[in-house]
C-alpha cells in the first residue's frame, strides 16, 4: 500500500468552522494517506507556510483553510484575495499542489443557522480538497513514471 502525506493548514479565526474542513479531507482521503495538520493565526500567513512546507519535498499537496469574513475593520475580500493569489504564487513556486479551502461569503453573521450551514458547507469543501489533492497526486505521479 503507498502512503501518500499531506500537509493541511487551518486558520485559527473561526475554528467551529473551519476545523470542519479539516474533518471532511480526512474522512474521505482515507487511511492510506498521513496527514500533517498546521495552526496558523489567520488566513494572511497560510501562502507562506504552504510554500515552506511544499518546498521540503515531503508532501504530494498542501491544503490550506480559512473562513475570511468582514470584520468591519477591513475589506475582507482584499484579504481573501490576497490569500488565494498567494497560494497560487507559492504552488507555482515550490512545484507542489496547494489547494485553497478559503472561502469568504459575502455576508456572514454568526447567526445559528448561518453558522450551522458553514459548518456543513466547510466539511463539504474539506471532502471536496481530499478529491482534488488524491486527483492531482495521482496525475504528478504517472507523469513523472512515463
Amino acid at each position: 500500500m503507498t502512503h501518500t502525506r499531506y500537509a493541511f493548514i487551518q486558520a485559527g479565526w473561526h475554528a467551529d468552522i473551519v476545523d470542519k474542513a479539516l474533518e471532511g479531507f480526512l474522512a474521505e482521503i482515507g487511511p492510506a494517506a498521513q496527514t500533517e495538520i498546521f495552526s496558523v493565526p489567520g488566513a494572511f500567513e497560510i501562502p507562506l507556510l504552504a510554500r515552506d512546507l511544499a518546498k521540503t519535498g515531503r508532501f504530494v499537496a498542501v491544503i490550506g483553510a480559512a473562513f475570511v469574513v468582514d470584520g468591519g475593520i477591513y475589506r475582507h475580500d482584499f484579504v481573501a484575495r490576497a490569500v488565494v493569489d498567494g497560494l497560487m504564487r507559492a504552488q507555482m513556486d515550490a512545484d507542489v499542489p496547494i489547494l485553497s479551502v478559503v472561502l469568504t461569503p459575502h455576508n456572514y453573521q454568526e447567526t445559528p443557522a448561518l453558522t450551522d450551514f458553514f459548518r456543513a458547507h466547510f466539511v463539504q469543501k474539506g471532502r471536496e480538497a481530499a478529491h482534488a489533492a488524491a486527483a492531482i497526486a495521482a496525475t504528478r505521479a504517472k507523469l513523472r513514471a512515463a
